[in-house]
């Protein structure tokens, strides 16, 4: 049942006029495909330089809080740019995600690594000193998961070229 609403809804966006354009365009999904990839080497690269901060093994001269809020808000309009990228290339290739299981992973992990990161820019506005021993072993385990989730959204949507189904 699942698998026919997929497919019918997947039939409907490719037959829409956006998708024509987009798959008539030659260049265009290549251009919108390196967009996305560029985005998420910023996203991933800046949530990585935070949670590696936090753990202490990167910039440890830095106070925690100047690394947080030189790399976390650029986090949230890069994730406006893959929203709109990702629309784009679903839109263009509906078939390509919608009847692919790759695909749901990385859509399942997405909400769990904004969750985690919100956590822990929230978790900087508290200083160093003023945490407890067990509130920064908290915010190292929040690091851990958030590098372990957005690597995981890395994979899965490189994974989505690999497991075509459409």
């Amino acid at each position: 049942m699942t698998g026919s609403l997929l497919l019918a809804l997947s039939n409907w966006l490719e037959a829409t006029r956006l998708s024509g354009t987009i798959q008539a365009i030659g260049w265009l999904i290549p251009l919108i495909q390196t967009l996305h990839i560029l985005s998420v080497a910023v996203l991933l690269s800046s949530a990585i330089l935070v949670d590696l901060r936090v753990l202490g093994l990167l910039q440890r001269d830095a106070p925690l809080t100047d690394v947080g809020h030189r790399f976390l808000p650029v986090i949230w309009p890069v994730l406006l740019v893959l929203l709109v990228s990702g629309s784009l290339l679903i839109v263009g290739e509906p078939r390509r995600s919608l009847l692919n299981t790759s695909f749901y992973l990385k859509m399942a992990l997405l909400p769990v690594a904004i969750v985690l990161t919100v956590g822990l820019q929230r978790s900087l506005a508290v200083t160093h000193r003023e945490t407890t021993l067990m509130r920064r072993m908290t915010r190292r385990l929040v690091a851990v998961a958030s590098m372990l989730t957005w690597c995981g959204i890395v994979f899965a949507g490189r994974w989505i070229a690999y497991t075509q189904t459409g």
